[in-house]
């Protein structure tokens, strides 16, 4: 019983059976368009929003730092899925990986990990940008019924119209073809980071050097709870949270950590790609080089444009903006948050249909899901079956109860594609890898892992 739950798909089975014709995806897909992919899942309503809530709560203006900090974390977890990816360049991600190299099982509960986390996720990334939709009408003087503007605030029957038609117009640009939605992905990224960039030349303009000072200010200690309420890391090695402080920037990087969350969806999209073993490694690190120094300028401008001690909590960079007397620019902050969501949407969309398609073709789950559509080549039965249940969802349930559900589930992938590169390098060192994991090349003596006999 064991054995048949821990039993490892081969990736050579694996590649094979992504070239059976009913079951193939088109590969359309280049470094460029994964690249587009992985900023437009990472740069969203965060980067307006975290940098000023960490500056203000943790870290001062060496939040920028802790930005730093979460990149290259970050990118310790991105060098494990492009090394993965490069070498089993199958649809599924973190599902794939582990059924290569941890077995059936623990592939099971992964799979279905990520399919409820991208669902979620999906479903509070709609709901964001419905209200982000809802205020712009607002300010133009529409108004939607009070039944069809969502669940927080109604009064008896409450649906999210705009959020519902958000998730089923994007399932059905993703059904029609992955070449479409990179292009309408490379549109939507493209305005967005215009106007990020915009953002941060402007307010650079109204930066004053003495609010850098101090940069890292006077550490202020945290009450942590006790016993089984205290962090992991005071169980562990007895150092409790602060903030500000040196330390305080390491805490604010675990605050911001969850703002790069989203680059690990690039992996689904391996099979779809032309040339996987060099352009996954290239969109995955690439996308993450990227976000990383947007944030940290976005971060650099907000805490020079106002005291750290000053930022807002709700809409930091917009009332930083108002605070040195130039409001307009609140409004293009939330026309770049909801255009940035748009395509956090769809990715995520992208993502879970993939994951859920991989797990039917291992017949995992029903094989009438892993059939893609004869003309355009994509998995079109779980793409519209998730994409109706995930309008559903965003339609009637609000964000608050959304929210708490979501990002466990993604440490959890990270951990198992971590380990995953280590195991499949002891147990099938003859695969060819395209791309190393810098650091972690086993030892001669582990190459025969597991023993045989």
């Amino acid at each position: 019983m064991s054995s048949t739950l821990f039993r490892t798909k081969r990736v050579e089975q694996s590649i094979q059976d992504t070239e059976e014709p009913e079951h193939a995806l088109k590969k359309s897909l280049s470094a460029l368009d994964l690249t587009v992919f992985g900023v437009g899942v990472v740069i969203g309503t965060g980067i307006f929003v975290l940098t000023g809530t960490a500056a203000k709560n943790t870290a001062g203006p060496a939040v920028a730092l802790s930005f730093v900090v979460a990149g290259v974390v970050c990118a310790l977890a991105a060098l494990c899925y492009a090394e993965f990816a490069s070498t089993v360049p199958v649809a599924g991600s973190a599902y794939t990986f582990s059924y290569a190299s941890l077995g059936e099982f623990p592939a099971w509960i992964i799979g279905w990990d990520l399919v409820l986390e991208l669902a979620l996720g999906t479903a509070v990334v709609a709901v964001g940008w419905s209200g982000y939709i809802h205020s712009l009408l607002d300010n133009a003087g529409w108004h939607l019924p009070e039944a069809l503007s969502g669940r927080d605030g109604a009064h008896g029957f409450g649906f999210d119209i705009l959020a519902a038609l958000l998730v089923l117009v994007l399932t059905a640009i993703l059904v029609l073809g992955m070449k479409l939605s990179a292009r309408v992905t490379s549109v939507v990224v493209a305005i967005k980071v215009a106007v990020v960039l915009v953002v941060i030349v402007a307010g650079a303009f109204f930066i004053k050097g003495d609010n850098y000072k101090p940069f890292i200010p006077k550490s202020q200690a945290v009450e942590a709870g006790g016993n089984l309420k205290a962090p992991l890391i005071q169980l562990m090695f007895g150092w409790a949270p602060s903030n500000f402080g040196v330390m305080g920037i390491f805490t604010a990087a675990s605050v911001v950590f969850f703002a790069f969350i989203g680059f690990d969806v690039v992996a689904t999209a391996a099979e779809e790609t032309r040339n996987p073993k060099r352009d996954v490694p290239r969109g995955i690190l690439g996308s993450l080089v990227i976000c990383t120094t947007l944030y940290v300028a976005v971060a650099i401008v907000v805490t020079g444009m106002q005291k750290y001690s000053s930022l807002s909590i709700d809409a930091p960079l917009a009332d930083a903006f108002k605070a040195t007397g130039h409001p307009w620019f609140a409004g293009l902050i939330s026309f770049g948050a909801a255009i940035g969501l748009t395509t956090v949407c769809m990715i995520l969309l992208l993502g879970q249909a993939r994951v859920f398609f991989a797990m039917s073709r291992d017949g995992l789950l029903p094989r009438f899901f892993s059939h893609v559509h004869p003309r355009f080549r994509t998995p079109y039965r779980p793409t519209i079956l998730l994409g109706v249940i995930i309008a559903i969802v965003s339609g009637f349930t609000s964000l608050s109860e959304l929210a708490e559900l979501v990002n466990i589930g993604t440490l959890f992938a990270f951990i198992v594609v971590a380990i995953g590169v280590v195991i499949l390098r002891r147990s099938r060192p003859d695969l060819p890898r395209s791309f190393r994991t810098p650091w972690s090349r086993p030892s001669r003596s582990s190459r025969s892992w597991p023993p045989s006999g």
